[in-house]
């Protein structure tokens, strides 16, 4: 993995661009409508190889979050969200907690998994937190 570096993105502008084979810009982005991306390479590598274990599409359903989104969601005061660092994603056809299974298999002693009802979140923080949501 190439550290948790974080990269800024014009939503207008690089939406298309690819981070890996299978995710673009555009599926980071803030659903408050910002133009500002902000992705962690690292955390898209993770997504990329989650993606080709389960050979199927990985939805991001929370990217990256600007302070007021995240403030709106609900969301942790220092959450991994607002750095560009983590996402919540779906797999259809596959539980949450295999999701979080194959994750830890790639962040070994570090990082974000949460397991909720829906989702699963994964995040590249330094520091190994796992939780149920």
């Amino acid at each position: 993995m190439n550290g948790a570096r974080v990269e800024a993105y014009s939503r207008a502008k690089d939406g298309a661009v690819a981070l890996t084979p299978h995710f673009r810009v555009w599926e980071f982005a803030c659903h408050d409508g910002t133009d500002t991306v902000f992705v962690s390479r690292e955390l898209a590598e993770v997504l990329e190889a989650i993606r080709v274990h389960f050979d199927r599409p990985v939805v991001v359903s929370s990217g990256y979050r600007t302070e007021a989104h995240n403030a709106a969601k609900g969301g942790a005061a220092y959450s991994r969200h607002k750095y560009g660092m983590a996402a919540d994603i779906r797999i259809y056809g596959v539980s949450p907690a295999d999701i979080a299974a194959y994750a830890e298999t790639l962040l070994k002693g570090r990082g974000g998994i949460g397991i909720y009802k829906s989702f699963c979140h994964v995040d590249v923080r330094e520091t190994r937190s796992r939780w149920q949501g």
